[in-house]
């Protein structure tokens, strides 16, 4: 859910609300239309089976005593339904669906049959303390049962129901909920000993209600919540409590876990102003996003590991762990092992859009909107019902080992985090089209959209943008049904890719090059009513590099067009092995239209090289003798990466060895 920092003191933007801003056309639109027809009732009709493999919403009525029965799937179902439910409730926002909005109050009965008089509600422990023959309470006896997260997400889907609905009932469920975090938080604190609470969702969840209900107690509670990490004895690097909160240098551990923990800190700085949270967001965005994040916007390298930085002998570091969906080293990115979770890049997201509240620079929103348009929509089939959980950057037709997940996208995930988290930050993409400040606005994500706006300065008019973006880099802003014609400031942001553009105000043009780019470009405008601004950015397709100590990418290119980042597979050129495709340097695209699934695309066709092996190649060896083959050219055609596995099985690579010289 978007945060609402319009009160905060320590925010310098905020949202505009979400009924005020709304996609009109084009790219959005259509995502959004495919989650509202496709993934959000997928979605609903997994968690409705009772089958144990999900068994979700099965759950809350063994819970609330509705039906009989024992606690089936992950005990983060809970968490995982809150997901869908806000994804549900942008649904409901933006298409005013009634029979949805029922069907979402009966749900809110249904949890709140669940919570039990102290405010307790997860089902997993309703359900097994109800069985109990003992008497004893099997709360918070593992932090692995996720309590916290289920309870996190249930604030947040409370908050967001609340804007759209205007009913209280989840919203008093939520209420009741954080009363039992603060007691118990209350007896961490006067024990001296806290255990961790994983992927800890519920700091932002608190935060936003503090901000939905203007009650202190939550902002009190959400300050408990951090300060108590503090405590864990014996922390690890995996849950990020091995030190000291405001020590932390480097980001590490569990993708989500980090992830979540940033964005809650950077929500408690916007209330409170600490500067060492500050301090140390810094430090450790800077590790995690110049260091460690993938060219898709993905952010956890490894599957299964120990920490790093740890020191030889173990049994003088206790702080090294097991960590799963880990953090690797700096620049440590392989690419057909590539975990990149799709929460722990989500979480990102969440990140991104907090520090950039704090203090509106480019660079957050330019790390939002690429791992929006490629990881987040790469997670997801273009017809909407089929997941990725990681999201590699190659594939290839077999492997000597097996990977944790699927290497193509299914309908039915065993950890089934990913999809209503995804759902729900597609449903509310149009948020992030803007944030507004006292006399401004600034554009967040582009696509054709309108937003009604009210600044404070007293300028009320409404914004249009009409665009074919990201395919095209043109970019209109006219101003309609002007209330008070107040001179305010259009902060346009020049994405950090940009090589060359031009901005235009009432048909006076003035050429952008990249010292203008990954900054915000002011547009004063001084007489709303009649304004035209345009925005061109030249989307001339591009190779890019990583740096060299990124070993997997070492000579190799990737091929991006404006925010897209492209990929090739296998059924698009005859090459037998797109390891062994290179790419010239010089290479020139052409552009062409493509259809996948009923979804228009943008491709890029250009020479590639090829090369076949001579009779003494040794495909098993480990290494041989290079004998220099012939290189002959081959036709490849180049698809947005988040469109690639819907086509069937086959080989898929982002970086291509380079091919230098002439030929």
């Amino acid at each position: 859910m978007l945060i609402d920092t319009s009160k905060s003191p320590y925010a310098k933007v905020y949202s505009i609300p979400q009924e005020d801003v709304n996609w009109d056309s084009g790219f959005w639109l259509d995502r959004f239309n495919t989650a509202a027809d496709s993934t959000v009732p997928h979605i609903r009709s997994l968690f409705e089976n009772p089958d144990p493999w999900f068994h979700v919403v099965e759950n809350f009525r063994v819970a609330a005593g509705i039906h009989e029965g024992v606690h089936e799937g992950t005990p983060f179902g809970d968490g995982d339904f809150y997901k869908w439910f806000e994804s549900a409730t942008y649904v409901v926002a933006k298409r005013h669906d009634e029979q949805l909005e029922r069907e979402l109050d009966e749900y809110v009965e249904l949890i709140g049959h669940c919570q039990q008089p102290d405010g307790y509600i997860s089902t997993k422990q309703i359900i097994a303390d109800r069985a109990a023959k003992n008497g004893e309470s099997s709360r918070l006896g593992d932090i692995n049962d996720f309590e916290c997260y289920n309870f996190g997400h249930l604030f947040t889907a409370a908050c967001a129901y609340k804007r759209v609905t205007g009913k209280d009932a989840f919203l008093n469920i939520a209420i009741k909920a954080a009363g039992y975090l603060r007691a118990m938080y209350q007896g961490f604190i006067d024990a001296g000993e806290a255990k961790t609470e994983v992927c800890p969702s519920h700091y932002m969840g608190l935060v936003e209600l503090y901000r939905t209900t203007g009650n202190p107690e939550f902002l009190t509670t959400a300050k408990m919540a951090v300060a108590v990490r503090d405590l864990v004895k014996d922390g690890s690097y995996d849950n990020q409590d091995a030190e000291p909160l405001r020590e932390h240098k480097k980001i590490m551990g569990h993708c989500v876990r980090s992830t979540y923990l940033y964005a809650g800190v950077a929500d408690l700085y916007a209330e409170t102003g600490e500067r060492a949270l500050l301090d140390m967001l810094h430090s450790v965005w800077n590790n995690g996003f110049l260091r460690k994040t993938y060219i898709n916007g993905g952010n956890a390298a490894l599957y299964t590991g120990n920490s790093p930085y740890g020191l030889f002998p173990y049994k003088h570091n206790k702080k090294i762990s097991f960590v799963h969906q880990a953090y690797g080293y700096e620049y440590q990115l392989p690419n057909i092992t590539a975990y990149n979770e799709t929460c722990g890049a989500l979480g990102t997201v969440m990140w991104n859009l907090r520090m950039f509240a704090l203090e509106p620079e480019a660079k957050y929103f330019d790390q939002i909107e690429r791992t929006m348009l490629n990881l987040t929509l790469a997670s997801v089939s273009l017809d909407g019902d089929k997941y990725f959980y990681e999201n590699m950057l190659r594939r290839t037709d077999s492997l000597d080992y097996e990977l944790i997940w699927p290497v193509s996208r299914t309908g039915k995930i065993s950890c089934f985090c990913c999809p209503p988290n995804m759902a729900r930050f597609i449903t509310e993409s149009s948020e992030y089209a803007y944030m507004q400040s006292e006399d401004a606005i600034w554009t967040g994500m582009y696509g054709a959209s309108h937003a009604r706006v009210q600044l404070k300065n007293g300028a009320a008019f409404t914004l249009r943008q009409e665009t074919a973006y990201p395919w095209n880099g043109r970019i209109r802003f006219s101003f309609e049904d002007v209330v008070h014609d107040v001179p305010f400031t259009l902060k346009l942001r020049i994405p950090g890719w940009l090589r060359r553009g031009s901005v235009s105000v009432n048909g006076k043009w003035t050429d952008l090059s990249r010292k203008d780019a990954g900054k915000y470009l002011d547009v004063r405008v001084e007489r709303i009513a009649g304004t035209v601004v345009e925005l061109d950015l030249d989307m001339t397709p591009r190779l890019t590099i990583a740096h060299t100590k990124v070993e997997e990418d070492l000579n190799q290119v990737a091929v991006e067009r404006g925010p897209l980042l492209y990929c090739l597979e296998s059924v698009d050129t005859d090459a037998r092995d797109l390891g062994r495709v290179m790419l010239p340097v010089s290479a020139k695209f052409t552009e062409a239209q493509t259809e996948i699934l009923g979804c228009q695309l943008v491709s890029l066709e250009t020479t590639g090289y090829t090369f076949e092996q001579n009779v003494w190649y040794d495909g098993d060896a480990l290494y041989q003798t290079l004998e220099l083959p012939e290189l002959r050219p081959v036709r490849i055609r180049m698809i947005p990466y988040f469109a690639w596995d819907n086509r069937g099985m086959g080989q898929m690579t982002v970086w291509l060895p380079a091919l230098w010289g002439r030929l």
